[in-house]
């Protein structure tokens, strides 16, 4: 097997493991995310963390403060860390392109960095679902690196990856497209010692 064949997502995060939150653990960005969310949330509202990872930040803070947190995530490594991490919430190994639910089923929707491995039409996909299972005036909250790329192989914690996104104007007319009002959209800079600086961009939007 080559060290340097492009990984997809579960084999890539059970791989990684605990080690994704000793580089990306304090990112900006998500803080300030789950902050604002945390804000917003009516009480013990329905959450759905897509790409959940080990539960940290997102699932462990909105669980913490009461919520009813469910996690999805490719990785069966992630999924066992997150249960063991985050025992309050809930956490499923799944695909989301894949995964089923009611309409109308959830207060709040998370993407933190979840569709940079999925093809373009398939986050489009993915979005247009988030739309039809939220509750009117759910939220989404997604957080990613906004790049004009398709099927780019970058090195990733010791592996390489092909990334998948869209530049800022176009993602967030994609989110529009999915039938949400976007609310705001806001860039941090993520440096991560001994690589370049990366941007990282938050979208919010509302179910109208």
């Amino acid at each position: 097997m080559s060290e340097d064949r492009a990984m997809a997502a579960p084999e890539l995060f059970d791989a990684v493991g605990a080690g994704y939150d000793e580089v990306f653990g304090q990112r900006a960005v998500a803080e300030t995310a789950v902050r604002q969310l945390l804000g917003s949330l009516p009480p013990e509202a329905r959450v759905l963390d897509i790409g959940s990872g080990t539960g940290r930040p997102v699932a462990d803070a909105l669980a913490a403060a009461g919520h009813r947190v469910t996690g999805l995530d490719v990785s069966a490594v992630m999924v066992e860390l997150a249960r063991s991490r985050v025992p309050q919430a809930e956490f499923v190994q799944a695909d989301v392109r894949e995964w089923q639910s009611e309409p109308e089923s959830w207060d709040a929707v998370c993407a933190f960095f979840s569709f940079l491995q999925l093809p373009r039409a398939d986050t489009e996909a993915v979005l247009a679902d988030i739309a039809r299972w939220l509750v009117p005036g759910g939220q989404l909250v997604l957080v990613t690196v906004p790049m004009d790329v398709e099927g780019l192989r970058v090195p990733f914690l010791g592996h390489h990856i092909e990334v998948t996104s869209f530049a800022e104007p176009d993602l967030v007319d994609r989110v529009r497209a999915s039938g949400l009002d976007v609310t705001g959209t806001r860039s941090e800079v993520f440096d991560e010692p001994g690589a370049e600086p990366e941007e990282h961009l938050l979208i919010t939007a509302r179910k109208s």
